[in-house]
C-alpha cells in the first residue's frame, strides 16, 4: 500500500501540473535554446543542512534506539522558472532527510511543484503547494490545508506538500481563495525505533478512512481575507478529510491505527495592529469528530523597538489556548493553556534572532519550554539552535509519553 500511495501521489501531481490543458501553453523558446516556455528566467537555489540532536535522558519505550546523539542530513533544493514578466511561474521544491536511527524520519517529499499564473484581479495555482493560515505564535489553530510532517519536529511547524488547485480573486472588498484538493496526505509519525513517539507506536500502513474513496476523497476550502484599517481579517471554511487523525488502539497487533474522519471546519483569524501592539485571535468550530467542538487561541505581542544593543528589538508575547473537544476527537495539548514568551531581533547584518517561551497547562501545571536561535555565519552558511524541555508532566497529559525526550538541536545550513 505505501508504494501504491506514493505512485498515486506522483501521478496526480504530474497530471495536475501537466494535464491542465491550456494552462501551460506559452510558446516555447527557439529550438536548441530551451525546452522551457518563453524567454524567461531560471533560478536554482536551496540548502543542505547537517543536524545533530542531543537527548540527555535514556529512551523509555520498547523498541526505541537508546542513542543520545541523533545526527541527520536534510537537502532542499529550489528551482523556479518565470516568464511573461513574472506573470507565469513554475516552482519545484523537493525535500529529503537521511536519518540513521528512525526509518520513518528517513523520507522524501515534494514540498512544492506548482504552476502559478497571475492576471488582472485573479491568480491560479495548480500542482503541489503550501498554504498557511493564521496569526498566533504558539499554536496554528486555523492552519488546515497542508498535512503536518510530524517526523520533522514536534511543534507542528513542518508541513507536507498538498496537491491542489487554488483560484484567488482580488477585489476592493477583499481577497477570495477557492481551493480544491484532489488527494489527501496522511500524517507522518516517528517509527518504532525513533524518539519523540508515543509508548504504543503508530502503524501508518494500516490507516482507515470514513469515506470509501480514502485518499482520493476531494477536499474543499474557501477563504476570505481583507485588510480593514488596522485590522487583518481571515474567514474560512474547510470540508474534507481531517488532517488530525484519531489514533485507535489495535489490541491484536499492539499498535495505534490512524483513523481519518470527514469533517467540516469554520474558522476565523484576526490581527489588529496598534503602534507597537499586535492583538491576535484564531477560532474554529468543527463537526465530524464526535461531538461538535470549538477552540480559540488569542493574545498579544508588544515590541520595544531599538532597546537591545543599538538597533535590536524586544518583543513580549502572551497567548491563551482553549479547546473543548471531548475524548472522541483527536487529542490536543492546548485544552486550557497559557503561553508566555519573548522575541529578540538584533537587526544586525547576520539577521540574528532569538525566541524563548513556555506553555503552562492551567489544569495540571505541566510546562513545556522552547528556545530557538539562528544567525548567519557568512554569505552561504547559517547556524540554528533549539532547546525543548518539558517539566511536571502528568500521566494523563499527551506529553507524558515523551517526558524523557527533552532535546537540544544544532543545525548548520549551507545555501547554494
Amino acid at each position: 500500500m505505501p508504494g501504491f500511495r506514493q505512485a498515486t501521489l506522483k501521478t496526480i501531481a504530474l497530471g495536475l501540473l501537466l494535464g491542465g490543458g491550456g494552462l501551460i501553453s506559452a510558446p516555447l523558446s527557439h529550438a536548441g535554446e530551451s525546452w522551457l516556455p518563453g524567454d524567461g528566467v531560471f533560478e536554482a537555489t536551496g540548502f543542505i543542512g547537517f543536524d545533530l540532536r542531543l537527548f540527555p535522558q535514556d529512551a523509555i519505550h520498547t523498541g526505541q534506539r537508546d542513542q543520545h546523539l541523533n545526527p541527520s542530513v536534510v537537502l532542499q533544493p529550489e528551482f523556479s522558472y518565470e516568464w511573461n514578466d513574472g506573470d507565469d511561474r513554475i516552482d519545484f521544491i523537493p525535500f529529503a532527510r537521511l536519518d540513521p536511527q528512525d526509518d520513518e524520519r528517513r523520507h522524501f517529499d515534494i514540498r512544492e511543484l506548482k504552476y502559478l499564473h497571475i492576471d488582472d484581479g485573479w491568480d491560479l495555482r495548480v500542482g503541489i503547494d503550501k498554504v498557511f493560515w493564521g496569526v498566533t505564535e504558539s499554536r496554528h489553530l486555523v492552519d488546515i490545508v497542508n498535512q503536518t510532517d510530524a517526523v520533522e519536529a514536534p511543534d507542528g511547524e513542518d508541513k507536507l506538500g498538498q496537491p491542489l488547485i487554488n483560484l484567488g480573486i482580488q477585489s476592493e472588498y477583499g481577497d477570495f481563495n477557492f481551493i480544491t484538493m484532489p488527494y489527501f496526505r496522511e500524517r507522518t509519525f516517528p517509527g518504532t525505533k525513533g524518539r519523540l513517539r508515543s509508548s504504543i507506536p503508530v502503524d501508518t500502513d494500516r490507516a482507515v478512512y470514513d469515506n470509501d474513496l480514502e485518499e482520493l476523497h476531494p477536499d474543499f476550502a474557501v477563504r476570505y481575507s481583507a485588510v480593514l484599517g488596522d485590522w487583518d481579517i481571515g474567514l474560512a471554511n474547510f470540508y474534507g478529510t481531517s488532517r488530525e487523525p484519531r489514533l485507535l488502539f489495535d489490541p491484536d497487533n499492539s499498535v495505534l491505527v490512524p483513523h481519518y474522519d470527514i469533517i467540516n471546519q469554520t474558522s476565523a483569524d484576526i490581527q489588529a495592529t496598534y503602534d507597537a501592539w499586535l492583538w491576535k485571535l484564531e477560532s474554529i468550530y468543527r463537526t465530524g469528530q464526535g461531538d461538535d467542538f470549538h477552540a480559540v487561541s488569542g493574545g498579544f505581542e508588544y515590541t520595544f523597538f531599538g532597546i537591545v544593543g543599538d538597533y535590536g528589538d524586544l518583543g513580549l508575547l502572551v497567548e491563551y489556548h482553549y479547546d473543548d473537544r471531548d475524548e472522541t476527537a483527536p487529542g490536543t495539548i492546548f485544552d486550557d493553556d497559557i503561553f508566555v514568551g519573548t522575541r529578540i531581533t538584533l537587526n544586525d547584518e547576520d539577521d540574528t534572532d532569538f525566541l524563548a517561551g513556555v506553555v503552562v497547562d492551567r489544569l495540571n501545571q505541566g510546562r513545556s519550554f522552547l528556545i530557538e536561535a539562528d544567525t548567519r555565519l557568512n554569505d552561504n552558511m547559517t547556524l540554528e539552535a533549539e532547546l525543548n524541555i518539558s517539566d511536571n508532566i502528568s500521566r494523563n497529559d499527551l506529553l507524558f509519553d515523551t517526558r524523557q525526550d527533552d532535546f537540544a538541536e544544532i543545525r548548520l545550513n549551507y545555501y547554494f
